[in-house]
């Protein structure tokens, strides 16, 4: 069985507030970087600045609850002031602690019964 878990979530932003949000998000992405657990953090933008898809990656559900309660939870604040989450697809078999934080956003589970990744 794996311990990774990943996600992909859509946030709905208001094109007027894509420079605000970059804002935002530079320093997480900074502080996220030096997570030993943060294996992928990535943001995506529709070409009319409206979308924001992110591609979260983690090494087991340890790091997934560091990342949310020490990292994001210094900036979600303004995140949330400026993204709502129109969908958030979590990839993987989260422990309990994970998934109740992962819960709170509205995470629809899918859990793998296939494939590989090299």
């Amino acid at each position: 069985m794996r311990d990774d878990i990943y996600w992909v979530c859509l946030f709905k932003i208001s094109p007027g507030n894509y420079p605000a949000f970059q804002k935002v998000v530079a320093p997480l992405v900074q502080e996220t970087r030096k997570e030993a657990g943060s294996m992928a953090y990535e943001y995506f933008v529709t070409a009319d600045r409206s979308m924001i898809h992110i591609v979260e990656h983690y090494r087991n559900s340890e790091a997934v609850v560091h990342h949310v309660t020490k990292t994001f939870s210094k900036f979600a604040e303004a995140f949330t002031a400026i993204a709502s989450v129109q969908s958030f697809t979590v990839y993987g078999s989260p422990e309990t602690d994970a998934r109740e934080i992962l819960d709170s956003f509205g995470a629809v589970y899918a859990e793998n019964f296939d494939g590989f990744t090299k």
